[in-house]
């Protein structure tokens, strides 16, 4: 099969395959936090890495790589993300300094949790199975190409959210989907080939969700008992 159709056919299965994906999920939550330019270009160098090893994998191997530890390693590393996320941004008084180093680590940030979740995700093993028997350069441009574009519309959900969110719910909201992705991979490496990462991460967002819809209710109700006796007051 010649380059182009082998592309062609590589970015149809990987953008399909990435449609609903956690990996879309990463990247809106990763765009309500950073600019999108950050993300984009660091998912692009972590999923052409990620092909490249794939494509290397099915074109010489033709069998996919053990994931189990990959999988443990990459969930620790997003309930890092969590914590971070939730503690919020520290450095905050040098404008111009902070900038540079800001948009630096940002893209180490998400190039790293990419390469990590990545490692072993269905568009990894899907990409490695059309290597075999498919032009290994066209299935390496089309995978990466398919994965970028898909994810590119979830920075862009991301993106647009970001300007009309206030920042603390941003901040706790980036941090739940965090700590979810860190539960699902460490399960999923724990415990492969069952749905214990997918059933414990859901329950995790249903959980925190009933959790800060609780405290956002008391919180309210906090604000109009002050603001009564603050009326009463004033009319007393």
């Amino acid at each position: 099969m010649s380059v182009l159709a082998a592309a062609l056919l590589s970015f149809a299965v990987i953008f399909v395959a990435e449609l609903g994906d956690k990996s879309q999920l990463m990247a809106m939550t990763f765009a309500l936090r950073y600019r999108w330019w950050i993300v984009i270009s660091a998912i692009t160098v972590a999923t052409a890495l990620v092909h490249l090893v794939s494509v290397a994998v099915g074109h010489y191997l033709g069998v996919a790589i053990p994931t189990a530890l990959i999988s443990i390693v990459g969930g620790v590393a997003y309930l890092i993300f969590g914590a971070w996320t939730l503690r919020g941004d520290s450095l905050s008084e040098d404008e111009q300094h902070k900038a540079g180093r800001t948009a630096r680590s940002a893209f180490l940030a998400v190039t790293s949790a990419f390469l990590l979740a990545e490692l072993g995700d269905k568009t990894m093993l899907a990409t490695v199975t059309l290597a075999t028997d498919h032009d290994t350069v066209g299935v390496w441009i089309g995978s990466t190409v398919g994965m970028v574009a898909a994810d590119g519309l979830a920075i862009i959900l991301g993106a647009m959210l970001g300007k009309h969110l206030p920042e603390g719910f941003i901040r706790i909201g980036a941090a739940i989907l965090f700590f979810t992705f860190g539960i699902w991979l460490l399960l999923e490496g724990l415990f492969p080939g069952n749905a214990a990462g997918p059933i414990a991460g859901s329950a995790f967002i249903v959980l925190a969700i009933a959790i800060a819809t609780v405290r956002s209710v008391r919180s309210r109700r906090c604000r109009e008992v002050a603001a009564d006796a603050d009326e009463m007051q004033y009319q007393g």
